[in-house]
């Protein structure tokens, strides 16, 4: 069974690593991530949209998913099933459906809207062993048609989310979700560094995970960021092998494209980058 993320984030900052939290999309997503997660005995996160959980057919349908897949494959490993920059409405749809972890992304709601409904999921998640992260200050990029301009959190209304019991925090300190401009300034860690200050020992969290500098990742784990959101990566693999697969036209005798072979390059594409991404972030063997 999925498991609530907020013990294993306690575990990655004593620990100083980072857990990865990989954006699934379908069958072939989450079961490359689980296998790689075994077999490095890895702790992960499977993140979901809202826009993922809707083309999955529901978020019932994922949990029932990822939930055979843990018991199929023997996996071993603690694995979080996250709803990703989740609204107030889909928060309690996930909470319903069986999720273990959920993102309440109230960043772009006035800061009193943000600390009401936050304080309110945190009482309700809590009551069912449910973790729960929240957000101060947008991420730039976009997510599922909702874009951020990339703004630093404020320390002092970071804290007051921490405050309400969250269990961990994305703060914006200048990352971006999908590719990173070629004049992007890079990570603020004076930012971070008063965040950590503010916060004391809650967990960080950086979204935006595609394209940030090794070094940059490495001095943010440092700080106190104790789950790395990685997506744009593992899309931009998936879409290049499926790519050169068709156009090799390998599968196109008898009745045409085998859906199974069409899909196993990008599969196998997903487990490169999650092996990278898990030994980058310190995780590899912290199960």
């Amino acid at each position: 069974m999925v498991v609530a993320a907020a013990e294993m984030l306690r575990k990655a900052k004593e620990g100083k690593y980072a857990v990865a939290q990989i954006n699934i999309n379908n069958l072939e997503w989450a079961k490359s991530v689980l296998q790689v997660v075994e077999e490095l005995q890895s702790p992960i996160i499977l993140g979901v949209s809202e826009g993922a959980g809707k083309y999955m057919a529901g978020y019932k349908t994922v949990v029932g998913m990822v939930n055979g897949m843990l018991e199929e494959l023997k996996i071993t490993v603690p694995v979080a099933l996250h709803l990703d920059h989740g609204s107030y409405e889909h928060c309690y749809k996930c909470i319903e459906a069986g999720f273990k972890s959920v993102m309440f992304d109230g960043s772009h709601y006035p800061i009193e809207e943000n600390i009401a409904k936050t304080r309110e999921l945190v009482e309700v998640c809590h009551s069912k062993g449910i973790s729960l992260e929240a957000e101060v200050g947008s991420i730039g990029g976009e997510e599922d048609g909702v874009v951020g301009l990339g703004e630093c959190a404020d320390p002092d209304e970071c804290k007051r989310i921490a405050d309400l019991g969250v269990d961990f925090l994305a703060a914006g300190i200048g990352n971006i979700h999908g590719k990173y401009p070629a004049n992007w300034p890079g990570l603020r860690f004076d930012v971070l560094e008063a965040v950590k200050a503010k916060v004391g020992e809650l967990p960080l969290v950086l979204h935006g995970g595609t394209g940030i500098p090794d070094d940059m990742i490495q001095k943010a784990i440092s700080l106190g960021v104790a789950k790395i959101n990685v997506n744009t990566e593992c899309q931009l693999v998936f879409a290049e092998a499926t790519r050169k697969y068709i156009e090799s036209g390998k599968d196109l005798e008898g009745k045409g494209f085998d859906p199974r072979k069409l899909l196993a390059p990008g599969a196998e594409a997903i487990k490169a980058k999650v092996r990278e991404k898990l030994t980058l972030f310190g995780s590899v063997g912290k199960a």
